[in-house]
């Protein structure tokens, strides 16, 4: 019963997020929407500086793998990561084989979306992390994959900790491209 009152508390927080419009000019092939019990998040993918990860992204996303994943890790003051469809709990990775890293120039800023990953440099799988201010230390270290173009005060509110209590989850991952 508490998991059917919990579903209808998601659905009716993303009803309201799925009729936003998507920002303007958004390449709508390159980007993904992520419906949260907290509202709409757009990220606008970077398959300039990363083609391997954004792939990766689209591809997970097609296959529903991001629906209902929390956000496992959010860090007040650095980021809030998730992605992890397998364990839920930032321990798994996806079906596929991790990817080589595509690091990039791109600096580490509010918004900006890397790709988690072990100490191999070469170990991105499904996860992913997004900005909640500068993080020089990152810079050259962890792909680059995209930016929050809509939804950052989404991700303002998302519950802290690591782990999270009671986190707040990915409702709907999709490529916008694919939304009708």
């Amino acid at each position: 019963m508490i998991r059917i009152l919990a579903f209808v508390a998601a659905l009716l927080c993303v009803v309201p997020a799925v009729a936003q419009p998507l920002p303007a000019n958004l390449d709508k092939a390159n980007a993904i929407v992520i419906d949260t019990t907290k509202g709409r998040i757009v990220i606008k993918l970077r398959p300039d500086l990363a083609p391997q990860h954004a792939e990766r992204i689209k591809q997970l996303a097609r296959d529903g793998y991001y629906n209902n994943v929390p956000f496992h890790r959010v860090i007040e003051g650095f980021m809030a990561q998730t992605g992890d469809g397998k364990n839920f709990n930032g321990t798994g990775g996806s079906k596929y084989p991790n990817l080589p890293a595509e690091f990039s120039n791109v600096p580490y800023k509010r918004g900006i979306v890397g790709m988690a990953r072990t100490s191999d440099p070469n170990s991105a799988n499904s996860q992913f992390f997004i900005m909640f201010t500068d993080g020089s230390s990152l810079n050259g270290k962890y792909t680059v994959i995209g930016e929050v173009v809509s939804g950052m005060d989404v991700v303002d509110k998302l519950k802290r900790g690591e782990p999270v209590a009671d986190p707040d989850k990915m409702v709907k991952v999709q490529v916008a491209s694919d939304i009708k």
